[in-house]
């Protein structure tokens, strides 16, 4: 049975800095291309970052380039984001999954997601 268990969030003030982790059980990451993706209330699933299986490729969403980084450790089968810079704007609940299609294209498997909220 393939689980993802996302954790890391929390309350952080903006500009601050938060790392989320998704460590995967069921299925091993090391020949997996991952993903990481958010929804805000009231919006739709929006897609934030990629890694391909080998760690050297990864894409961002545009709101979030240059200010948040993928990345993950086969050993631990864990996949990491870390944000930098967060504004109000980030606040969502976070997700990852495997990716099914490169960049944005998630599978089916979700975990349980992990809240974001960053207050101005």
């Amino acid at each position: 049975q393939v689980q993802l268990v996302e954790s890391g969030g929390g309350l952080v003030q903006a500009g601050g800095s938060l790392k989320l982790s998704c460590a995967a059980s069921g299925r091993i990451i090391t020949y997996s291309n991952m993903g990481w993706f958010r929804q805000a209330p009231g919006k739709e699933r929006e897609f934030v970052a990629a890694i391909d299986w080998s760690g050297g490729t990864t894409s961002y969403g545009n709101s979030v380039k240059g200010r948040f980084t993928i990345s993950k450790d086969n050993a631990k089968n864990t996949v990491y984001l870390q944000m930098n810079s967060l504004d109000p704007e980030d606040t969502a609940i976070y997700y990852c999954t495997f990716l099914h299609g490169w960049p944005d294209g998630p599978s089916n498997y979700w975990g349980q997601g992990t809240q974001v909220t960053v207050s101005s």
